[in-house]
């Protein structure tokens, strides 16, 4: 009598009953932990304490140990001090993280609509331009002043994310390289813009402009730089979400973010996705940027968007494209900026360290099976990720 060889049962693998969005939300405070551990490790490398304990490790090792522990405690404590330590640095955390908020929702949309906008810095820098001419060569009544001079911002923005989304409708030129271009025309432009008797301020050789006037900028909090622009960021998430989740609009540029092709056989205009997408992005790095001429810094100069636009891609790559993840991004990387100051005073900690921070964490963001490999407790996600890779896809 024949045997018969029975096949192996097979391998039944148990998916984690956490949705999507929490498991991301797991891998992204994982990334934070491993960025920190690589902060702490190059507090311990930079500190003289630690390198004296290390000349005489060998007989007295607990020195040594002692000695990183208490830098890398004072340094992450002066940092939390710093990012939300009471009012004024809560204050100036909300604040650093007003305009990066509204250049991470600028490149959000845009990933979701399967682009990838690196030109929030030259939308930021046009929106600036705009709302701090209206600012300081108008003269208008109170809160009408204002808000001619954040739809100037907006509409700022918004012509040069326009010119992105038709180039790439019309022409297919890659976004990419458009961006990186007109980021540069923007802050060329700027600059020559700064040298001309309409935007210099008269009696001064360098480039600034003349203060905006008290009508043309955002209330502020009390004593503190916090200001009302604050509250239009968290609007302008707001809007983001209902326009990506709750309109016809939105749901095409989903669908356009998902796959093009089938959007276009499906009797959708791709092209038409893409100019709406860009014109909302850049009129939201536009409100950035007045946010900035309008609340932080009164005067237009040539280091206006500062490291706004660029970081705003870090921010996005964070919160995942989703706008809520990219205001927490925001309020992360604004308290790392405020925190960041006040560790350098306290502990002399180079203020290069939050950046290295910063990068550290999207660097494990964009690796979620690196930080898994490391957190094997983690669930896997599928779908981790995703945004990042349609992000890169012209």
């Amino acid at each position: 009598m024949s045997s018969t060889a029975q096949a192996p049962a097979p391998t039944v693998r148990r998916r984690s009953g956490l949705p999507s969005w929490a498991v991301q939300g797991l891998v992204s405070v994982s990334a934070i932990v491993l960025a920190l551990l690589v902060g702490a490790i190059l507090i311990i490398v930079g500190d003289d304490d630690v390198k004296t304990a290390v000349g005489y490790f060998g007989a007295a090792p607990m020195d040594t140990i002692s000695a990183a522990l208490s830098a890398v405690g004072e340094a992450y404590k002066a940092l939390a001090v710093g990012a939300i330590g009471g009012i004024s640095p809560i204050s100036e955390s909300l604040t650093q993280a007003t305009p990066l908020i509204c250049g991470g929702l600028a490149v959000s949309l845009a990933f979701r609509t399967g682009l990838f906008n690196i030109g929030a810095q030259g939308q930021l820098i046009m929106g600036a331009v705009l709302a701090g001419y209206v600012g300081f060569a108008w003269h208008l009544p109170p809160v009408l002043h204002l808000i001619v001079a954040i739809v100037a911002g907006l509409i700022g923005g918004a012509i040069w994310g326009g010119v992105v989304g038709l180039l790439k409708a019309r022409t297919g030129a890659h976004e990419v390289i458009v961006t990186i271009m007109l980021n540069y025309v923007a802050i060329y432009l700027l600059q020559w813009l700064l040298t001309t008797s309409t935007f210099q301020r008269p009696g001064r050789a360098d480039p600034i402009s003349p203060v905006v006037d008290a009508n043309a900028q955002y209330p502020q909090f009390g004593d503190t730089r916090l200001h009302v622009g604050f509250l239009l960021a968290l609007v302008a998430a707001v809007f983001v979400w209902w326009l990506l989740n709750k309109s016809t609009v939105g749901f095409e540029l989903r669908a356009v973010g998902a796959n093009a092709d089938a959007s276009k056989t499906a009797g959708m205009s791709v092209g038409r996705a893409y100019v709406i997408a860009m014109v909302v992005a850049g009129a939201l790095a536009g409100l950035a940027g007045t946010q900035q001429v309008l609340g932080t810094d009164l005067p237009l100069t040539d280091g206006v968007a500062a490291s706004v636009g660029f970081d705003a891609i870090t921010v996005a790559l964070l919160g995942r494209g989703t706008p809520l993840g990219t205001v927490l991004a925001g309020l992360l990387f604004g308290a790392l900026n405020a925190g960041g100051l006040q560790m350098q005073l306290i502990t002399q900690t180079p203020l290069t360290l939050t950046t290295v921070l910063q990068a550290t964490i999207v660097l494990f963001v964009a690796a979620p099976a690196l930080v898994r490999s490391v957190f094997r407790f983690l669930p896997k996600d599928p779908g981790s990720g995703a945004i990042l890779a349609k992000g890169w896809n012209g």
